[in-house]
C-alpha cells in the first residue's frame, strides 16, 4: 500500500515563506501526475499546482509567480516552495499522486494533509 505524508505546514506571518514537502512510501511502482490541492475554511478544495512525471507544471491562477512544485522520483518526494505568502492562502494542503499500479492499473492516492495558516 502506498502512502504519502505531508510536512512544513505552519504559522507564518504575511509575506513570508514555507516549504512543503510530501514524502511516499510503500510499493511503489511508480508515479504519474502529481499534486498540491488545498482546503480553505469554507470553501471547497481546490488545485494549487500539479507536476508530470515529464516535468511539466500546471499552477491555479492565484499562486503563480508565487509558489513553486518540484518533484524528486528518485527520493519519491514532491515539494511546494510557497513565497510571498498572503492570509488568503490558509488552507489545509493534501499531496495527491496518481500511482501506477500494475501495467494496466492506476490508484489515486491523497495525504492526510497539512495545515498552513498565514497571519500577523
Amino acid at each position: 500500500q502506498v502512502q504519502l505524508v505531508e510536512s512544513g505546514g505552519g504559522l507564518v506571518q504575511p509575506g513570508g515563506s514555507l516549504r512543503l514537502s510530501c514524502a511516499a512510501s510503500g510499493s511503489i511502482f511508480r508515479f504519474g501526475i502529481m499534486a498540491w490541492h488545498r482546503q480553505g475554511p469554507g470553501k471547497q478544495r481546490e488545485l494549487v499546482a500539479s507536476i508530470t512525471s515529464g516535468g511539466s507544471v500546471n499552477y491555479g491562477e492565484s499562486v503563480k509567480g508565487r509558489f513553486t512544485i518540484s518533484r524528486d522520483d528518485v527520493k519519491k518526494m514532491m515539494y511546494l516552495q510557497m513565497n510571498s505568502l498572503k492570509p488568503e492562502d490558509t488552507a489545509v494542503y493534501y499531496c495527491n499522486a496518481a500511482h501506477q499500479v500494475n501495467y494496466d492499473r492506476w490508484e489515486n492516492i491523497w495525504g492526510q494533509g497539512t495545515q498552513v495558516t498565514v497571519s500577523s
